[in-house]
């Protein structure tokens, strides 16, 4: 009986040593899990910062081409509006610039017909001045001698005097 009995107690000491051995192994896996969870947990929140951060970053770049964008439009809008402007200056000019063309050859014919006005190129070979100059020949200034001829030669000067 001392023997039954002690046997007994060496099977249930072996049994509780056996179980303890199997819950300390299993609260290992679950240490060892656990860890593995929180490792995984951090390299996740990581990411999720530099994801965030990325993501901000781009948020930011969005925001300046935005900005550049509208600065853009507005200078466009702005160089349009000059265009318009520049371009009605044109045309107004062109209109005008037609009106004294038109006046100039009603001019231009008058004198031609009336007091037989001819304009000519002169070249000048001088020492002194070398350039362009006009000549005006009139033809029909003395009613008696149709064929004489009055002439004016005329020139500009570096200075923008006449001569």
């Amino acid at each position: 009986t001392t023997t039954e009995l002690s046997q007994s107690h060496r099977h249930f000491v072996k049994s509780a040593i056996d179980t303890c051995l199997k819950k300390c192994k299993d609260d290992e896996k679950m240490f060892e899990t656990i860890q593995e969870f929180r490792k995984e947990l951090e390299n996740k929140n990581k990411t999720l910062k530099e994801k965030r951060r990325a993501i901000s970053e781009v948020m930011s770049e969005v925001q300046e081409k935005e900005m550049e964008k509208e600065d853009i439009i507005q200078k466009i809008q702005k160089l349009k509006e000059e265009q318009t402007k520049r371009k009605e200056l044109i045309e107004s000019q062109n209109k005008a610039n037609k009106g004294r063309l038109k006046n100039l050859q009603k001019a231009r014919i008058v004198f031609q017909d009336h007091l037989g006005l001819e304009i000519r190129t002169v070249m000048d070979k001088t020492q002194l001045v070398k350039g362009e100059k006009l000549q005006f020949v009139f033809r029909n200034i003395n009613p008696s001698d149709q064929d004489s001829a009055y002439v004016i030669t005329m020139g500009i000067k570096e200075n923008g005097s006449y001569q």
